[in-house]
């Protein structure tokens, strides 16, 4: 938040369910390559998204990763779709949900949209994988 105005409680909140979802070391990540230029960017998604939709009450977090994967792999959203894989850890999605997902994506959203994050999941799990071994 610009360093004049004292953080809403929406983006305390969002803050919150942030860090709870994507994990500290990615939020401290993205807190420290912020710039003036992209700070107003990350308190949005910080209010908006976290706070606005990610912090309801209706659907677990759980469900919020099912759906959300999804949507990013029909929109071709590779970045992301890794960035929420990997937040399964948090979030209490199984590979198996994320399967489930994924066949839905073939069906509503064609089959390259799905057989692309599926291979950007295995790499995901992958890593995930080598980073418990280790």
């Amino acid at each position: 938040m610009n360093e004049t105005a004292s953080p809403s409680e929406r983006y305390r909140q969002g803050m919150a369910t942030r860090r709870a979802v994507l994990g500290d070391a990615h939020v401290d990540r993205a807190a420290a390559t912020s710039t003036e230029f992209d700070r107003p960017f990350q308190e949005l998604i910080t209010e908006a998204a976290w706070g606005h939709v990610w912090s309801r009450p209706a659907l677990t977090k759980r469900e919020r990763s099912i759906v959300t994967i999804a949507l990013l792999a029909a929109l071709g959203q590779d970045d992301e779709v890794a960035m929420h894989v990997r937040a399964t850890a948090n979030t209490g999605a199984t590979r198996e949900d994320i399967c489930e997902a994924l066949l839905h994506v073939a069906i509503y959203a064609g089959v390259p949209a799905a057989n692309h994050a599926i291979k950007i999941a295995k790499q995901a799990f992958k890593q995930m994988d080598a980073e418990k071994a280790a």
